[in-house]
């Protein structure tokens, strides 16, 4: 027999190493789906409590779907699109403080900021509330900030990343002449004081947005030429994906007190499909999802050796095109459906576990955009999850924006008009001004009455489900 010290190092102790994914039945899918074509590394689907979303084929311009996760079953080939965008759509990913606003990036340069009502619509949704205009070629990344409301990341194919503050609808900081080629990803850490970026020029930079700052430096943590990928651990550490000289796949943990040798490095396998990761910060896991690979490998990071501990393979039959992640819940999709997955820890009391399920971020900001630019930062503010959690009911995201027509000319000279500047009369201004406010007031008003239309239908349908 051997010593019990010995019997504990051969058999690691952890409540996570039983985990195992099971897809749901057939009917609580979501099937028939055009998901997008386009070749970019990005998930292509985002998911929260209320909806699902996933960027689709479009023709004439950029497109995604929105799904309430009730509506399950096969999709109407007609269900109305989030359309806007005049080229293919990116990126896409749901505010973390208002599960009813939802941001997309295009090729077509443009971000823009839509709000998604609870109802299903019967027309596409074609107005976004904001379009955030500053890049220069196509937007392929946009992240939101986890504790301060409406700051909004994006870095596009110009090498540039943008801050905004979607609720005045301008540019907060522009971060240039930082990265030298395309930024493949961009990650925030727990707080939001900082950002760690992967680039094709093969470093990882992690950088103070506020200061305008890179603060650390990796160059080639992988020796191969295909794409990184980086996150920030909950502790400040960083996970990466990449790929060895070989084409092997990898993965890396670091720490940023010493950047140049990793904690832990692991390979994985020979495939091309670049590994998306994923993180729970509740539980330290790490999900791998790699795009047309037909398995999800997830990993325990702790802070013992080998650190970054290898806990299962999830296996479909079908190929994946990427994934949505919700705590404690992820989304894995195909070629015509998404398929939700349901990660569980076996255990036999049907109590509540509060050692899987720790108080977790919950929708409420811990900061204003201005007190976050000001240099203040804040953890995310906390709930319980104890007796379930209830989606707040739609909360519309107003835009403030500061109009310059609002700022007076000086008092000078009147100027002298030229051929192209027709002599128009102050009444004649005024009637056209009045008239186009009438005309807008109508036009509201039978928006309102769409509006109002399409709820009284959802109400119908909701009942004769």
């Amino acid at each position: 027999l051997r010593p019990p010290a010995m019997s504990r190092r051969v058999v690691r102790q952890s409540k996570f190493r039983h985990v195992f994914g099971q897809p749901v039945k057939a009917d609580q899918m979501y099937e028939d789906i055009r998901v997008s074509k386009v070749t970019w590394d990005s998930s292509f689907c985002a998911v929260n409590p209320k909806f699902v979303a996933i960027i689709v084929e479009s023709g004439g311009g950029g497109a995604f779907m929105v799904l309430p996760l009730a509506k399950t079953g096969r999709v109407d080939k007609n269900h109305p699109l989030v359309t806007g965008h005049t080229a293919p759509v990116l990126d896409i990913d749901w505010c973390p403080h208002n599960d009813n606003v939802i941001a997309s990036a295009s090729e077509d340069t443009t971000v823009m900021v839509w709000q998604i009502p609870d109802y299903v619509p019967v027309r596409n949704i074609t107005e976004p509330v904001v379009t955030l205009e500053g890049h220069s070629k196509r937007v392929g990344i946009i992240s939101w900030h986890p504790t301060a409301r409406n700051v909004l990341l994006s870095a596009g194919c110009d090498n540039l990343v943008i801050l905004w503050n979607v609720g005045t609808g301008e540019m907060l900081l522009v971060l240039e002449d930082m990265h030298t080629d395309l930024i493949y990803n961009v990650g925030w850490n727990r707080i939001g004081s900082l950002l760690v970026t992967t680039c094709k020029d093969k470093k990882v930079r992690v950088i103070d947005p506020r200061k305008q700052q890179v603060v650390a430096e990796k160059a080639k943590p992988h020796d191969g030429a295909r794409p990184i990928r980086a996150i920030f651990m909950a502790d400040g550490k960083i996970f990466t994906t990449g790929f060895s000289k070989m084409s092997e796949r990898q993965l890396g943990l670091w720490d940023l007190k010493n950047f140049e040798e990793p904690i832990a490095l692991q390979e994985m396998d020979t495939s091309n499909g670049v590994l998306l990761p994923f993180y729970d910060p509740d539980s330290s896991i790490v999900y791998l999802c790699g795009k047309g690979d037909s398995s999800i490998r997830y990993f325990e990071i702790t802070d013992e050796a080998p650190y970054v501990h290898y806990l299962n393979t999830y296996s479909s039959k079908e190929p994946q095109r990427g994934m949505g992640f919700m705590p404690k819940r992820g989304l894995d999709l195909h070629e015509r459906k998404c398929e939700p997955i349901v990660m569980t820890v076996p255990r036999k009391s049907d109590l509540f576990q509060d050692d899987l399920y720790p108080d977790t971020p919950g929708p409420e900001p811990a900061l204003e955009a201005d007190e976050w630019l000001s240099g203040k930062d804040a953890e995310p503010i906390l709930i319980s999850l104890r007796d379930g959690y209830v989606p707040v009911k739609n909360r519309e995201l107003k835009v403030v924006k500061k109009n310059i027509l609002d700022n007076k000319p000086p008092p000078g000279p009147r100027r002298s008009h030229s051929a192209c500047e027709p002599d128009v009369s102050r009444p004649a201004l005024e009637e056209v001004l009045e008239e186009i406010r009438a005309l807008k007031e109508t036009v509201q008003a039978q928006e309102k009455r769409i509006s109002d239309l399409e709820n009284k239908l959802c109400q119908f349908t909701n009942g004769t489900d």
